[in-house]
């Protein structure tokens, strides 16, 4: 169970490095291009994977179709049109404080749909790390965060949070009769042929020509990293603790976001920063706490 956390930590680290990824490659092509070039370059590097730990491309039969095929519709296609089409006009820690509530609607679903119970530990922790969220994005003013009302780039990072969700608790139906691995790399392959038509539409075959150097790099960076060993990992997750227990880690994406840009751009260290990031932590913990088991009352003596 440790390596599990572990996995789930790293994973949520180096979706914060997508922020700035993101915004780089939005900002140098078309939304469904730069969606599909990503999972291009994931599917490859997971067919590679898929290979080397399961010794063969496993072959999906019929019946498992249907749930590779709406991985791929909701956590691939639907999630990076939002997800590139949002980020080309709404800042980044914006978009990260509307991907926070992210957990907080898979619980409610995973409850509603899977069945899974929600005790007092998730309505404390659930809030708590939402709540330093808030705190780190809005740097202590949330008010802040209403000014300018709600316009098409936040509906678009809302759509990531519904297809997010869709994506995570179809996930935990698909891994019932599919490895993480699996599931993951079917998804990406199914999510790459949906975005195909919509980028050649954007006329992708001239963009490969005019992008350079670094927005490649940024993109072998979402394809391989952020998208090929973190969705496996990812996986694991929900399949080892369950969709709205996993689906808290999420919160600290934008902790690592902020993170990185100590650590790469030099920005300091706020109250906010350090107060958040510890608000989010010990609600992830507290999520993640299992309840004590009863003891069992002694024998009286006879």
């Amino acid at each position: 169970m440790p390596a599990i956390y572990v996995k789930l930590v790293a994973s949520m680290a180096i979706w914060g490095g997508t922020w700035v990824s993101g915004r780089i490659v939005a900002g140098a092509m078309e939304p469904f291009s730069a969606a599909f070039l990503r999972f291009l370059v994931a599917s490859i590097f997971l067919v590679f994977m898929t290979m080397r730990e399961e010794k063969r491309l496993p072959i999906l039969r019929r019946e498992h179709m249907l749930h590779a095929l709406l991985l791929g519709l909701t956590g691939v296609f639907a999630y990076n049109a939002f997800f590139f089409s949002g980020l080309r006009s709404v800042p980044a820690g914006k978009a990260a404080l509307i991907i926070a509530s992210t957990p907080a609607v898979m619980a409610i679903f995973s409850g509603l749909f899977l069945k899974e119970r929600l005790g007092r530990w998730h309505a404390v922790g659930i809030p708590l790390s939402l709540s330093g969220v808030l705190l780190i994005i809005s740097r202590g003013d949330p008010l802040a965060l209403l000014e300018g009302g709600l316009g098409r780039g936040e509906l678009y990072i809302f759509g990531c949070v519904a297809a997010w969700s869709a994506y995570s608790l179809l996930g935990k139906r698909a891994m019932v009769i599919m490895s993480p691995l699996t599931a993951v790399t079917w998804s990406c392959i199914f999510g790459c042929f949906l975005l195909l038509p919509a980028a050649l539409a954007e006329g992708i075959a001239g963009t490969v020509r005019s992008i350079g150097l670094v927005v490649w790099g940024n993109l072998l960076f979402l394809g391989v990293m952020a998208t090929g060993l973190s969705f496996a990992w990812y996986y694991e997750g929900i399949k080892a603790i369950g969709a709205s227990r996993a689906g808290v880690f999420i919160n600290l994406v934008p902790v690592a976001a902020i993170g990185l840009g100590v650590l790469v751009l030099g920005e300091s260290v706020t109250w906010t920063l350090a107060a958040g990031g510890a608000m989010v932590i010990c609600g992830v913990w507290l999520t993640n706490r299992r309840p004590q088991p009863a003891r069992a009352p002694a024998d009286n003596a006879a």
